[in-house]
């Protein structure tokens, strides 16, 4: 059986329930083995019915005396049964499922797991799940029983009759793909032993032993693709080296015309990046920096030099707001150059010639030709879908790639998300930017907080934010601030006294183009939005952002909305407001106002709320562990440390590179 086979080509079953099976990620019979439990139900108490007690979780083995169907007055169904084993009789309770009465007959011999309860003094169980009792062992019943993520039409009982068909044809030697060497070095059980006992364990200590060798399997061979491709990416794809010594004088001159000081970091990462620009091989490079360290500045250098050697550039942002906010902040800044700088986005038609081309992903699409782009700049790369940068790269002959990201991620999780470049960090903050002071402001403090951001704002003739999590009031999440709501009741009566505007994803692009024009400009005093003000917006004057909910952001994406102020040397605050009583919600909390570092807390959300929470908007990019969990560092490190002592090797073991192509790049790797 080919394990990496389309699932809809292995039965007809498969194929009718194949778009079905595809919402789990389930697209071939190996998807089917790492379809994960997500825990197990114990049912391996198997026990007489003479000494059941009401309200014990067991198994019952017995024979099926009596089985029919019943219909109350009321119309109810009912499915009624008696079973015997050698010490009594108990009563067998089910609801709505007349077609038992055609799959159990009486004289079967049958497994029941559930919980027993009483009726009129007798014993009973309501609901059990049961099982036929034949040569095989039994799934459903009498051990650790897998419970999986389900969807409409697939059940955990069907998935498990799959799942133990697909692992009944596996033969007992069946290839591991891991060398031999790693297993003893990591202590990890043979993978046919892992599968087998990862879906059906004797006890929980076997499926433990049987996941850590999956989530091994999963972040080695995530590691060693992205490995892989960095040296395939070393040593066949020849690029354009761009000049840099002579054009000392020109940057020289560009520095100087900037209206700040670059910092120890930003000279750093020049430095790195210039040096690969040099290079015959494409720079493939991130540039990983806190909000507001001054990535753009970095990437505008890259870009000159580009335009110095002949070449153009584009720059791709994942929003129309933050590509205007490049757009004019790029514009600004090579005014005394001489370059030209475009804007293309879904609603701003390209004009012109150009030398940089900024905008969103529909930059991708316009007419460049190939021969003249040196430079593709990805901010936020994690936002762009893996088709997207494949359009990028296929765009430019070679041309030389620099992503950037404002997104916190725990060195660790770097480590495998961005395994096949090369990292540049900005550490440091711009000069005279101070610490912005965060407050977890309780409930009982928010009119006094309203009137103090009143005050500030009147006082210092300053802006603020206000972020609210959802545009309009949800039914299931009524304690959720919604930014129309809020943004009404604010005007109305706790800020009447300031200017207040809204702004949110669902307006039109002109609209919320002018409202940040008119919020940049000072033409009102508070904006009201949703969080698509997280990533890129620049405004000087504002020095406070409330941040609604925020138990509701991961720490990242709330360190992130707070870099929306404190881009200027004035004194920021940012205020958390939450109802939540949730302790861990607070210690989270508290975090914001002691860490300003954006790694640091990532790995306080990592530790405690686990790796969903992280990375805020990621979406794209991001890879879907099956297996493994983010959190796991040791792990991460281990797996990190076996690819690199087998990638000068891996041509000596052909299962191991066959496993490497049968992983789908877009499972397996951001890029």
């Amino acid at each position: 059986m080919d394990l990496h086979a389309p699932i809809k080509d292995t039965g007809r079953n498969f194929k009718m329930l194949a778009g079905r099976l595809e919402k789990l990620e389930i697209r071939t019979p190996w998807d089917f083995l790492l379809h994960i439990p997500f825990r197990y139900d114990d049912f391996s108490l198997i026990s007489k019915i003479s000494d059941v007690q009401p309200g014990e979780t067991v198994t019952i083995n017995g024979e099926v005396l009596e089985m029919k169907n019943q219909y109350t007055k009321r119309w109810k169904n009912l499915q009624r049964a008696k079973v015997k084993d050698s010490t009594g009789v108990i009563d067998i309770l089910w609801f709505n499922q007349s077609y038992l009465a055609k799959t159990i007959s009486v004289g079967d011999k049958i497994a029941l797991s559930g919980k027993v309860s009483t009726d009129k003094n007798s014993i009973m169980m309501v609901a059990p799940d049961y099982e036929l009792l034949t040569e095989k062992e039994p799934i459903h019943t009498g051990r650790l029983v897998p419970i999986y993520p389900e969807t409409r039409g697939i059940s955990s009982k069907w998935i498990r009759r799959q799942v133990r068909k697909f692992l009944d044809e596996i033969p007992d030697n069946f290839p591991d793909f891991l060398p031999s060497e790693i297993i003893s070095n990591e202590k990890l059980l043979p993978l046919r032993n892992a599968l087998s006992q990862i879906h059906f364990p004797k006890n929980l200590d076997e499926a433990n032993k049987a996941r850590e060798r999956l989530a091994f399997d999963e972040l080695f061979l995530l590691q060693l693709k992205a490995k892989t491709k960095r040296e395939e990416w070393i040593e066949e794809v020849k690029g354009i080296p761009l000049g840099i010594k002579q054009f000392e004088k020109e940057l020289s001159a560009f520095y100087k015309s900037l209206p700040f000081n670059l910092t120890n970091s930003q000279e750093k990462a020049i430095e790195e990046i210039l040096k690969d620009l040099n290079q015959d091989k494409p720079m493939n490079r991130l540039l990983q920096g806190d909000v507001g360290s001054g990535k753009t500045v970095v990437a505008m250098v890259s870009m000159y030099i580009s335009h110095l050697n002949g070449y153009k550039s584009v720059l791709m942002a994942p929003t129309e707001i933050l590509a205007q906010q490049h757009y004019k902040t790029i514009s600004n800044l090579f005014d005394k150059t001489g370059l030209k700088v475009g804007l293309a986005t879904s609603s701003s038609k390209l004009k012109g010639d150009f030398d940089i081309l900024v905008g969103t992903h529909s930059v991708l699409f316009k007419k460049i030709d190939p021969s003249e782009l040196g430079l593709v700049v990805i901010d936020e790369q994690q936002r762009f879908g893996v088709e997207q940068r494949s359009i990028a790269r296929l765009k430019g002959n070679n041309p030389h790639f620099l992503t950037m990201t404002a997104t916190p991620i725990p060195r660790t999780v770097a480590l495998t998300i961005y395994g096949d470049l090369d990292v540049s960090y900005l550490r440091d903050m711009p000069h005279g930017r101070k610490v912005i002071k965060t407050w977890l402001t309780p409930n009982l403090k928010r009119e006094d907080a309203y009137k103090w951001i009143e005050k500030e704002i009147k006082t210092n003739k300053t802006q603020a934010f206000i972020i609210c999590p959802f545009i309009e009031e949800s039914e299931t999440m009524q304690t959720i601030k919604a930014a129309t709501v809020e943004f009404e009741k604010l005007k109305k009566d706790s800020l009447k006294n300031l200017k207040l505007e809204l702004l949110h994803g669902k307006m039109k692009s002109k609209e919320k183009q002018k409202i940040m024009e008119d919020f940049k400009n000072k033409k009102f005093d508070i904006l009201v939005a949703t969080p698509l003000v997280e990533v890129g917006i620049d405004i000087p004057n504002a020095t406070i952002i409330v941040i609604e909910a925020a138990e509701r952001f991961g720490l990242s994406q709330l360190h992130q909305l707070r870099g929306r102020v404190g881009r200027s040397d004035m004194q920021s605050y940012c205020l958390l407001f939450t109802e939540s009583k949730s302790p861990q919600a607070s210690v989270r909390l508290k975090g914001m106002e002691s860490i300003q570092n954006g790694a640091e807390l990532a790995e306080l959300d990592l530790k405690l709320r686990g790796p969903g929470d992280i990375f805020g908007t990621m979406q794209h990019g991001m890879p879907k562990l099956k297996v493994a969990s983010f959190s796991d560092t040791s792990l991460i490190q281990r797996a990190n440390a076996e690819a690199e002592k087998i990638l000068p090797r891996l041509s000596k073991f052909p299962a191991l590179e066959r496993e490497l192509n049968n992983i789908a790049s877009s499972q397996i790797s951001p890029d």
